[in-house]
């Protein structure tokens, strides 16, 4: 458990935003609003709750939560289904042998989550997932990231509950104490996962991505180790007014990890990695372009903000990119989408992209 994380963001919540209509219709259109046995409101009725410590002994700030066996009867039967519907397609045929044998409460951050053990009676595997109450701005995150990244989201809405999959992964902060400068990973292959995740953040405005908010997915291949960052907070998705709360580099915890990715890489070899993932990301929105646009379409349509942070957001990246259709933005949504349609642009028209140049900020820079 990241120890940097649930401090500040117990006194730096974002209001949640709810769920309006045409985002209620996208959800049901591309199944991802299903009815859910379990609702995030039932979970906060538990009788007894107790700190739940790490294997070191240190408080995790969450809560392992208990409840009457009649509630707990209940909820098992209704998590296992959940369960299925993430993994199975809803198939409770395979569900016979595995059962809730935790659930914990996280005290901090804005979604305060609820996070399901699921424990395989066979061989005592276990795996994860989350319910949590459903806010746009994440909704947004989730399906920008399932949309425009390598990566797949699995997860469902139901009213005002979202139940979302575990992602698997080292947390930032801890990757960086314990794994950053062993001998076992390639310094380049880090820094290019940096650079290329910093890029992915700062072109879809996925902000407060600090080191405790991503994870490091470490995958053993057949010469070497491949890594993945992945974000793992999405409730910041375009909410903040500062420019530099969208790019990863000018975060103070992200420091050690940055400056060990400058030393690594020359600004060539970085430009080259940000034009590959300005690459993907363009290809990603041609191959789902219908449902893209549906997307955009409703988060213009979505509060997501407040006007000052709307105002300051579109002023500083219409100086940063030289595109004064950034000025005309009246939502947090339209400035994403002006964003995107910029990228797609420059590259269909085959001109040269400005760049966010990967660089080690100095400590006035600093978010």
């Amino acid at each position: 458990m990241s120890k940097l994380g649930p401090q500040r963001r117990a006194t730096d919540k974002k209001p949640s935003y709810s769920i309006g209509d045409e985002l209620r219709e996208y959800l049901a259109r591309f199944n991802r609003d299903m009815e859910l046995p379990v609702r995030y409101s039932q979970l906060l009725h538990w009788d007894e709750a107790m700190p739940l410590y790490d294997k070191d002994g240190e408080d995790t700030l969450w809560l392992t939560v208990v409840y009457s066996p009649e509630k707990m009867k209940h909820f098992s039967q209704g998590l296992k289904k959940i369960y299925a519907m993430l993994k199975t397609d809803g198939d409770l045929s395979f569900m016979d042998h595995l059962y809730v044998d935790r659930i914990d409460f996280c005290t901090f951050g804005n979604s305060n989550p609820f996070r399901i053990r699921i424990v395989n009676s066979h061989n005592d595997n276990q795996d994860y997932y989350y319910i949590k109450k459903a806010d746009a701005s994440r909704i947004f995150g989730l399906e920008l990231e399932h949309l425009l990244s390598p990566n797949r989201m699995h997860y469902f809405t139901y009213h005002n509950t979202l139940a979302e999959e575990h992602i698997v992964g080292i947390p930032g902060d801890v990757f960086i104490d314990k794994w950053l400068n062993s001998k076992r990973l390639k310094s380049v292959r880090i820094a290019k996962e940096l650079v290329k995740f910093n890029e992915r953040c700062f072109i879809r405005l996925l902000g407060d991505m600090r080191a405790y908010n991503f994870m490091v997915d470490i995958t053993p291949d057949f010469e070497d180790i491949q890594l993945k960052i992945r974000p793992m907070d999405f409730d910041q998705q375009c909410y903040n007014g500062r420019l530099n709360f969208y790019r990863p580099q000018f975060f103070k915890e992200n420091n050690e990890l940055v400056f060990f990715c400058t030393k690594h890489l020359n600004i060539a070899t970085s430009l080259q990695y940000q034009r590959e993932e300005q690459t993907h990301i363009y290809r990603r929105m041609q191959l789902g372009h219908h449902r893209f646009e549906n997307l955009l379409t409703c988060m213009r349509a979505t509060e997501l903000s407040t006007p000052e942070k709307v105002k300051q957001l579109r002023t500083s990246l219409a100086g940063f990119y030289k595109h004064s259709p950034f000025e005309a933005c009246e939502s947090m949504g339209e400035i994403v989408s002006v964003n995107l349609h910029r990228l797609a642009h420059a590259l269909r028209s085959s001109q040269q992209p400005i760049y966010n140049h990967f660089t080690a900020p100095s400590e006035d820079q600093w978010e």
